[in-house]
């Protein structure tokens, strides 16, 4: 029931091909992928155009007003916007967005479902792996620059801790060999998930560099550092483990969640540090001191259920986009 395929470039006929080609009944357009003929076309022919989960930071909205001869119509061509917080929608109305398309739905990352069975496996394999008592930590989503914080924190852990083990998950695929050979050259005991081989008490880093499972790895920590913010990255999503019931670090740098960011901060479910003596530091106080860990388990899992709803909210404006009930 479901059809991939690429949209082809911006460009007016090309757009209207492929429209003409595939007539959709409605276009749904993910956060900010904004592409002005696309959307153009699909109004001359009456095909409504939601755009789902929006975001628009200051920063992109003074680039979209260098623009406003080019961005206002096509923002005004749009029949929903179900934006993340009542501020980015102020913004999207200011740059040419029809006020009575604009409705604010939350974010539909906070409506994210744990499969208790995810937790069950988890825990099956640490037993596995006979480290239920190990302790584990996990630097997911890292990027170039921050493989060699986290390894030095990691080693000033292990002075304190011999057993702890570091699940090190690169962002991008491509960068899972040099990353290998980064912590082998520096002396670390390393195996690699996608071998599928059991782990051994001696192995001190375990590299995530299979596809499709980050979840399953967040699971098997005990604490998360999310990655892409002790770098000017942005961050990455701080609610997988949230709402795994994981202590959640990050770096400084989270302007791709500034709201969510600082849901969590305010509710006490997110630390932040800034090198790798933070955040040694940090891991190691959660894991002498395990109230801690509980209550930022408990924040987390908190904000979670405060702002759940947001998907729930989109479909019923997709539905009656579909009906025919647009603004």
């Amino acid at each position: 029931r479901v059809q991939h395929c690429y949209l082809p470039y911006d460009l007016p006929w090309a757009a209207a091909r492929f429209l003409e080609r595939v007539q959709p009944k409605l276009a749904v357009i993910m956060e900010t992928e904004l592409w002005p003929n696309h959307i153009h076309q699909c109004a001359k022919r009456g095909i409504p155009v939601a755009l789902a989960n929006a975001r628009l930071s200051e920063r992109s909205a003074r680039g979209y007003a260098r623009f406003a001869k080019l961005t206002a119509p096509m923002l005004a061509e749009l029949d929903l916007l179900a934006v993340q917080t009542a501020l980015e929608a102020e913004r999207f109305r200011s740059l040419g967005a029809r006020s009575e398309c604009v409705e604010v739905t939350g974010s539909i990352k906070f409506d994210l479902t744990i499969d208790a069975e995810l937790l069950t496996r988890a825990a099956v394999l640490r037993e596995q792996w006979q480290a239920e008592s190990r302790p584990v930590w996990i630097a997911a989503s890292t990027h170039a620059g921050e493989d060699e914080i986290v390894l030095a924190a990691h080693r000033q852990l292990l002075k304190q801790n011999p057993d702890a083990l570091l699940i090190l998950v690169p962002r991008h695929p491509e960068r899972f060999d040099a990353v290998f050979e980064r912590c082998q050259r520096q002396g670390f005991s390393t195996r690699r998930r996608s071998t599928g081989e059991a782990l051994q008490a001696s192995d001190q880093v375990l590299l995530g560099d299979t596809m499709g499972e980050l979840l399953f790895l967040y699971a098997l920590a005990d604490i998360a550092f999310v990655g892409g913010s002790l770098v000017a990255n942005g961050g990455h999503n701080l609610l997988e483990p949230a709402a795994l019931g994981k202590p959640v670090l990050s770096g400084p740098h989270l302007f791709n969640f500034l709201e969510i960011a600082a849901q969590l901060r305010t509710a006490g479910a997110l630390s932040e540090v800034t090198d790798a003596d933070s955040l040694a530091q940090r891991v190691a106080q959660l894991w002498r001191e395990p109230e801690a860990v509980q209550a930022m388990r408990d924040a987390g899992l908190t904000v979670m259920q405060v702002n759940q709803g947001a998907l729930a909210r989109l479909l019923a404006g997709l539905g009656r986009l579909l009906k025919g009930e647009a603004q």
